[in-house]
C-alpha cells in the first residue's frame, strides 16, 4: 500500500502526527476539495522506507505522491494544484 498510485485528481501524502507542515497542507487540500490519502510513516514501515527512497535517505514529510507516480517533498498548495491540473 505504501507505494500505491493515487486516483486521478487526488494525492497520497506521507506524514507524521506531529508535522506542522503536513497539517497545514492537509487543511489546504481539504479546503480546496482535493482528495488526499494520508499515510503515517511512523505506523507504516514500508511507507517510511518509500519516503526515504524518494528523499535521499531522509524521512522528510510531507512527501506527496501524484497520480502520475511522481513525488514532491513539502510542496506548496499551488504546486499540488498545478501538478493535478486543478
Amino acid at each position: 500500500m505504501s507505494q500505491s498510485i493515487p486516483a486521478p485528481g487526488t494525492v497520497t501524502m506521507y506524514s507524521t502526527t506531529w508535522c506542522g507542515y503536513c497539517r497545514r497542507l492537509k487543511s489546504q487540500l481539504d479546503r480546496e476539495g482535493i482528495g488526499v490519502d494520508v499515510v503515517d510513516i511512523e505506523r507504516d514501515e514500508d511507507a517510511a522506507v518509500y519516503v526515504m527512497q524518494v528523499n535521499g535517505g531522509n524521512q522528510t514529510v510531507p512527501t506527496v505522491v501524484f497520480p502520475d507516480g511522481t513525488a514532491a517533498t513539502n510542496p506548496s498548495l499551488a504546486e499540488v494544484k498545478q501538478r493535478l491540473g486543478a
